[in-house]
């Protein structure tokens, strides 16, 4: 029996299975449990594998759904508003470096990317671009486009063609003239998986999509929701973070936002959100479309995730000082009813009412006033008429 090769080998210090597989990637080949037949990182892919699934240390307390910052943050409103979502397929997510939109060695993200900012003022509805994982022989291959919330997919962009696609598509709103339009069907999950962008992604990113395939297929829905990886969306801390594309209880389709989202979550934002059409307020984060959501409606979404909450928690009894600062703020009702009240109409009543009574009081003042007036009239006439016949009988009698 040969020996091993006596090459030192650092050994690790941690007790994960993944370091074990590092350990192993220093054992000479010939002292591996590998057959002739199998790869020669199978073993080792196994392990590495095992570590990330099984073993406590592989991150999750500081990257995944265990860390300290989970459900810490507030997560209504950290959408910013934009109308339109444009996700290029392009290789796997395990492949794409920090920054693949701006990437020199990523030359067809980098290209659109470009191509958009260049045109940014001349497209009328304010779009985002993100990157999202093609597969060759699959749903979604590389250089494929899908446009939300039109639903509609181009097959094969190429390098050559990204200024007329971007051209006639998102700044005229027309059909592409080098390509074919199809219509996207269903429902479409987006969940961030860069790793090279932040870890958390990388960590609850692979986990999520691993869950929502696994209640797919439970549910036979295979034919209507599809999940894939996608690239930074914004919000790393909010991990897991997925967008869903799907029709509401109008039937628009609109993308909302979802942060600290767990595999314990996916069966309900399968049955509730996707099967229902209704929010899943405690891990809402905004929403995407036009026309927006108004803002009672906004407002009502917003409260499981912020202090908006506070603003109808108040008592009935509310103080005078109170009512004044509402006077010209909104209260949040049952049902999206909104008891809105304009503190200028309120001004404008109280004016209205000063300005009766102001006219009131004049016209009693003016009434003592006038009686007055004729009173001492009447007295003076008198006095006078009492003269007038005194000075009359003196002239008789002179």
């Amino acid at each position: 029996m040969r020996s091993a090769h006596p090459r030192p080998f650092p050994i690790p210090q941690t007790r994960s299975l993944s370091s074990l597989a590092f350990f192993f990637n220093y054992i000479p080949a010939t002292a591996r449990p590998l057959s002739r037949s199998s790869p020669p990182n199978l073993f080792v892919s196994a392990m590495a594998g095992a570590a990330e699934k099984f073993s406590p240390d592989a991150g999750d307390v500081e990257f995944g759904f265990r860390r300290s910052e989970m459900y810490k943050g507030k997560l209504a409103g950290t959408v910013e508003p934009y109308g339109r979502h444009v996700f290029l397929c392009y290789k796997s997510y395990e492949s794409w470096p920090s920054r693949v939109e701006d990437s020199e060695s990523e030359p067809l993200p980098k290209l659109l990317s470009a191509a958009l900012k260049v045109r940014k003022n001349d497209i009328n509805v304010k779009t985002r671009l993100t990157i999202c994982e093609g597969r060759v022989g699959t749903e979604f291959s590389d250089g494929d486009v899908l446009i939300f919330p039109e639903m509609i997919k181009y097959r094969c962009l190429k390098d050559s063609v990204v200024d007329g696609f971007v051209e006639d598509v998102l700044v005229n709103g027309k059909p592409w003239a080098s390509g074919v339009q199809e219509v996207l069907s269903g429902s479409h999950v987006f969940v961030c998986a860069h790793a090279s962008r932040d870890r958390r992604c990388g960590v609850c990113g692979p986990a999520l999509i691993e869950k929502f395939k696994e209640e797919i297929e439970l549910r036979g829905l295979k034919d209507q929701v599809s999940v894939s990886a996608c690239s930074h969306v914004g919000g790393h801390k909010y991990a897991g973070n997925l967008i869903i594309f799907s029709a509401d209880q109008e039937g628009n389709i609109a993308g909302h936002w979802y942060g600290y989202v767990t595999p314990d979550d996916v069966a309900e934002l399968l049955e509730q959100h996707i099967g229902k059409g209704e929010i899943i307020q405690h891990l809402w984060r905004g929403k995407m479309g036009a026309p927006a959501e108004p803002a009672e409606k906004a407002d009502e979404l917003k409260i499981p995730n912020g202090k908006d909450l506070e603003k109808i928690e108040k008592p009935n009894g509310d103080s005078s000082q109170d009512k004044k600062d509402d006077a010209s703020s909104c209260c949040q009702g049952d049902n999206g009813f909104s008891c809105c009240r304009d503190g200028n109409l309120e001004v404008k009543e109280t004016t209205e009412v000063q300005g009766r009574k102001g006219p009131g009081k004049m016209s009693s003042w003016m009434r003592n006033w006038e009686e007055r007036d004729v009173l001492t009239a009447a007295a003076l006439v008198g006095a006078v008429a009492t003269i007038a016949v005194a000075y009359s009988f003196y002239r008789r009698s002179g």
